[in-house]
């Protein structure tokens, strides 16, 4: 257990930095911008094209994964959709709680987490989480909040806006150039890799930083009670899912289950805030569901890693 803690608390204690930072310092939240910047657009990408672009063809291709992980996120955001709706909280409103237990944080936390813990063989299994996870919910949003009223697009434009969220998201983006460098077998080396090393060496430090000063700028008022059914979907639940679902699937290297597992148990995603201040709906409620799972996941993640370190958890549910 103390290796586990030892292997994770850096990267919490990153958070724990920003978040400290954002306290003492009186800057607004708008001084990240450049900052995001350079995570989102710069450093984040050159580390999927990186992990993506030295990986043999064959790997890339697993279907199984890719349909039982989407399906597993799916089932969860229906499950917490289908808790909010039941409590009378509107479609929109609902949208938002669905994602709060089903869009995990693995844009900023899921790439430095699973490398350090599960060494380069994560990268592939993680930028195919992303990728089909990020579109699901790209998807979901417009489409629920049309749905609900809470959304002024037609079809077309909504179908529009979909794709171009898609393709136009510079993790996907790299990603897609990743494989393709891949498949052509196109490998930088010398300075150019030197300089790739340096982003992608870059991006979970500032991303952890920026995630704890934007926690730190949105200050929690009061616990909902919808939490009580969200953190534990989100943390415990998610996770379960995703490794049922990969063990129906079929057999799968242990590195890629155990990846999508962790994934799985990451907090929710500040880009659920950010949906929910784009609707104006359950905003202040989004933000402190963000707040408190990056908060309890500090217990739940290192009991996730200390359970598969220790063989409790099997990378196959059903093996015999």
């Amino acid at each position: 257990m103390i290796e586990i803690i030892g292997l994770i608390s850096p990267f919490f204690a990153l958070i724990a930095l920003g978040f400290g930072a954002g306290r003492i310092a009186n800057h607004p939240v708008s001084g990240l911008a450049w900052l995001n910047v350079f995570i989102i657009y710069i450093a984040l990408p050159a580390l999927f094209f990186q992990l993506l672009s030295k990986t043999p063809v064959e790997e890339l291709a697993s279907v199984g994964f890719i349909v039982a992980t989407t399906l597993a996120t799916f089932v969860i955001f229906v499950i917490g959709f289908a808790i909010a709706l039941v409590r009378r909280s509107g479609i929109p409103a609902a949208l938002i709680q669905g994602l709060g237990g089903a869009y995990g944080n693995i844009g900023y936390m899921g790439p430095g987490i699973a490398l350090a813990a599960f060494g380069p063989a994560a990268g592939v299994p993680v930028a195919l989480i992303f990728c089909f996870d990020n579109t699901l919910h790209f998807i979901m949003a417009p489409l629920m909040m049309a749905v609900g009223g809470g959304g002024q697009l037609s079809l077309g434009a909504m179908v529009k806006q979909v794709l171009l969220r898609i393709f136009t998201h510079p993790f996907i983006i790299a990603t897609i150039v990743g494989v393709a460098a891949a498949i052509f077998e196109i490998h930088p080396t010398g300075p150019i890799d030197s300089f790739l090393s340096l982003l992608a060496n870059a991006a979970a430090p500032c991303a952890l930083f920026a995630m704890g000063v934007t926690l730190a700028l949105r200050p929690l008022k009061r616990v909902p009670p919808e939490l009580f059914t969200i953190v534990p979907i989100k943390l415990v639940l998610h996770p379960l899912i995703v490794w049922l679902a990969l063990g129906v699937a079929g057999d799968f290297d242990p590195v890629w289950v155990n990846s999508a597992m962790l994934l799985a148990s990451l907090p929710t995603a500040t880009n659920v805030f950010v949906i929910a201040q784009q609707y104006e709906v359950w905003v202040e409620r989004a933000s402190a569901t963000v707040l408190v799972t990056t908060v309890m996941s500090v217990a739940t993640v290192t009991l996730l890693l200390y359970m598969i370190a220790t063989g409790v958890v099997p990378a196959n549910p059903f093996a015999n």
